[in-house]
């Protein structure tokens, strides 16, 4: 049976990721977290001092260093997961932390930040067989993607689970400070010039408010089992 392409774009925080990963497990495909890409860019800023104490992005300096930047994904041979490696330093970790959460906005909205990570994403995908997440997925990198997901949830229902998983680690934070976080990406996202949050003409908009996990995977993977038995 053929390959097709899945591109599951939508808010932060509404568990693309964690759906992705596992369908793509479950397909035996490929997945491809691009916004573990742009949150490692934007670790690289912040270690690099391109984001000074203010929150202010230099970004002529950025675009001039981006030539140093190199990712991949490596893959954990305890978990089965692959994770990101920045420069050769496994930073999965640190990508994750609030520090990034709060700036990987502004960095994604940079141009030449966008031309970068999306002709890597690109020539990831081009064999297919693959599940991809982000932000413009369906209407950038994949526009003739078979399957296209648009994942939202309300901005509390988001930040609570950010929050639970944020404590969860370890990191010192309030719910409020979340909720700040994620109404602040929203509207960075959804009105940047260059290739805003937007869902896709032909993509399924799924809105997981008040689903678990186990009901929301069920679903998505009913909607690639159909997809893939009609294009094969």
């Amino acid at each position: 049976m053929g390959k097709i392409t899945i591109a599951i774009d939508g808010y932060s925080s509404t568990g693309k990721s964690t759906i992705a990963k596992r369908l793509a497990s479950t397909l035996d495909y490929i997945y491809v977290d691009t916004g573990a890409m742009y949150r490692a860019v934007t670790l690289f800023a912040l270690e690099e001092g391109i984001i000074n104490d203010k929150g202010k992005v230099d970004e002529a300096t950025l675009i001039d260093k981006l030539s140093d930047i190199h990712l991949k994904f490596v893959p954990n041979t305890e978990t089965g997961r692959s994770e990101m490696f920045l420069n050769d330093k496994n930073v999965e970790r640190e990508i994750r932390a609030m520090r990034v959460s709060g700036f990987v906005s502004k960095v994604a909205a940079i141009k030449e930040v966008r031309e970068k990570l999306v002709k890597i994403q690109q020539e990831m995908g081009k064999n297919k067989g693959i599940v991809m997440d982000g932000r413009d997925i369906g209407t950038v990198v994949f526009p003739d993607a078979e399957l296209k997901l648009f994942m939202t949830a309300s901005p509390e229902k988001r930040a609570a689970r950010r929050y639970k998983e944020l404590l969860e680690k370890g990191e010192e934070v309030t719910y409020a400070e979340v909720l700040k976080n994620v109404e602040e990406r929203d509207r960075i996202d959804s009105t940047r010039s260059i290739s805003p949050l937007t869902r896709a003409k032909d993509a399924i908009e799924f809105d997981n408010s008040d689903m678990g996990l186990e009901e929301q995977f069920e679903r998505v993977h009913d909607y690639s089992q159909r997809v893939i038995a009609k294009e094969g």
